[in-house]
């Protein structure tokens, strides 16, 4: 184990992210990493999360438990990390090797093959450093997503005498595209009527967010970004649609309806509706650009692919459109009519934006919060459910990493312990998380773990005391026996647990309470915001189904 974190070290991991028992957190401290322990594994794994996908110039992150009970607990946390490819390092122990095959015996690196990117097992101790090797270069290279490395009791306290103190670490390398399909999607780009992007998450992990609004501008192409892909592109910019998923702008819901061609660049174009809106593409031309060979074709008919880094394709492309161009203007630029667009469906929306309506609507405290607290100053997540197709629509990121979205593996209470990652990754931030009553519930033990690791955040929970979004899914079992009633006083569990809780149930005292939890924050203490909100089961142009997908695609 110490030669684990000499290497985990010499990698540039600063924080490790744990719950005992498992002797690398020892091993860890020894060489100066920091171990940050959660109350539950599945919010460990989220932390690490939300911490990797936020701190600059760390290329992954970790997270340790314990064999058995600790590494199936950490499932949740994996999976939504594989569904988001968020490089981490996960460093289960494992029982020991006689017993090991042994069934029922849990075997993580066994049943993990399903959600992460690679998984293997320590067989031979003498092995430890190739096997690392080969685990952080599968963290570093490729489509990016969790690796697994588990460790038999029986290892873990081996003596491997001398080793290597002069780990070199493991490079990144990037491939470009090749010229002749970077060609032929600069021609079918500029040749279209309305195109439009559909950028993902893989802008960040390429580092190509000034590339993607470069190419934008250049061409005049309206941006629309997935919901892991929220921030690549500032959404207060005259080109922007906002995000793609459930729920979509009104601006979004046009373009995307009239647009003849999509360049998907940094986007794996799965065809998840909670993400991104899932296209009818009869009369639309796609150019895919993905890092995965995996990725192409798996969903759509393509009329061009790259495949490369995005950051190196988007340069690419950039150059090709320029030579193309020589100097002349790409088309009208398209910002006048998304403005008016975006201007009429913000017209039909301001009501329920500044309703006075008592419960307050999660609208009004969405637009409240956009209106005190500056878009750049903070990061944003939201959880499962209603906050979720609530807050994207309506709250604009306007600068990269500014919000943390996710969704396709949507576990209640994800949004937590991303949050405290991302605050111990960004301390000048103010980080915050908006979750309903019924994700509270399934993690919200672990706002202590902000408040004992020195991670000052703010978690907003819209208290209706029901599940909403359930209320078309259980209407008998609900009118026979209140299936979807929760209840609880949110804020008084966050003060017994150490943090500020403050109760809101009066609209106009919304600006001031998100003042104040700033300022509490800056102070480092984790604040709770406990809003009493209304039923709200308006969503702005929500599928609320696959089969309203599939209606909406034989429509269109």
């Amino acid at each position: 184990m110490d030669l684990v974190a000499h290497m985990l070290k010499r990698e540039g991991v600063d924080t490790l992210f744990c719950y005992p028992t498992t002797p690398v957190i020892e091993a860890a401290a020894q060489a100066g990493i920091r171990p940050v322990l959660c109350r539950q594994e599945r919010v460990g794994v989220d932390m690490a999360n939300g911490y990797t996908r936020i701190k600059d110039g760390k290329p992954f992150g970790a997270f340790a438990m314990q064999y058995g009970p600790g590494a199936e607990n950490a499932f949740s946390g994996i999976a939504t990390a594989f569904s988001d490819s968020t490089p981490l390092l996960l460093l289960p122990l494992g029982h020991r090797r006689e017993v090991a095959q042994v069934a029922p015996t849990f075997r993580s690196s066994r049943t993990y093959a399903s959600v992460t990117k690679n998984v293997e097992e320590i067989v031979v101790p003498e092995e430890t450093p190739n096997v690392m090797r080969r685990a952080i270069s599968q963290l570093k290279n490729g489509r990016l997503g969790p690796v697994m490395v588990e460790f038999p009791m029986d290892l873990v306290e081996h003596e491997l005498g001398e080793f290597d103190l002069q780990y070199r670490g493991v490079r990144t390398s990037r491939s470009a595209g090749d010229p002749s399909d970077v060609d032929d999607a600069a021609a079918l780009l500029l040749k279209a009527r309305c195109p439009i992007v559909q950028a993902g998450q893989g802008i960040f992990y390429a580092d190509a967010c000034a590339e993607l609004l470069e190419l934008a501008e250049l061409v005049g192409l309206p941006v629309l970004t997935t919901v892991e892909g929220k921030s690549a592109f500032p959404e207060n910019h005259p080109l922007s649609l906002g995000t793609s998923g459930a729920v979509l702008t009104g601006h979004g819901q046009r373009f995307l309806a009239d647009a003849d061609l999509v360049l998907a660049i940094g986007s794996s174009l799965t065809r998840h509706h909670l993400t991104n809106r899932v296209m009818p593409v009869a009369d639309k031309t796609i150019i895919h650009a993905v890092s995965d060979p995996r990725d192409l074709y798996k969903g759509y008919e393509t009329d061009a692919t790259i495949l490369g880094d995005a950051k190196l394709v988007l340069r690419q492309l950039i150059e090709a459109v320029r030579e193309r161009l020589r100097g002349a203007p790409a088309r009208t630029s398209p910002a006048p009519a998304i403005a008016a667009a975006k201007q009429a469906w913000l017209a039909e929306w301001l009501p329920r934006l500044k309703s006075n309506a008592k419960p307050i609507t999660p609208y009004r405290a969405i637009h409240e919060f956009s209106k005190v607290i500056a878009a750049h100053e903070a990061i944003v997540t939201h959880d499962s459910g209603s906050p979720r197709d609530q807050i994207l629509p309506f709250y604009e990121a306007t600068t990269p990493h500014s919000y943390l979205g996710w969704g396709k593996s949507h576990a209640l209470g994800t949004g937590l312990g991303l949050t405290i990652g991302a605050k111990l990754a960004a301390q000048d931030k103010f980080c915050v998380n908006f979750m309903g009553d019924a994700a509270f519930g399934m993690t919200g033990l672990d706002f202590e773990t902000a408040v004992r690791v020195g991670a000052p955040i703010c978690t907003v929970v819209f208290n209706n005391a029901t599940m909403a979004v359930e209320t078309r899914n259980m209407e008998l079992s609900h009118s026979l026996y209140r299936t979807r009633d929760i209840g609880g006083s949110y804020a008084n569990i966050a003060r017994d647990l150490g943090g500020v809780g403050e109760r809101v149930d009066d609209p106009g005292e919304l600006a001031a309470a998100f003042e104040r939890a700033r300022e509490q924050t800056r102070e480092g203490r984790p604040v709770l915001l406990e809003i009493i909100t209304s039923e709200e089961r308006e969503f702005s142009h929500r599928l609320n189904s696959f089969a309203a997908l599939r209606a909406a695609q034989a429509k269109d």
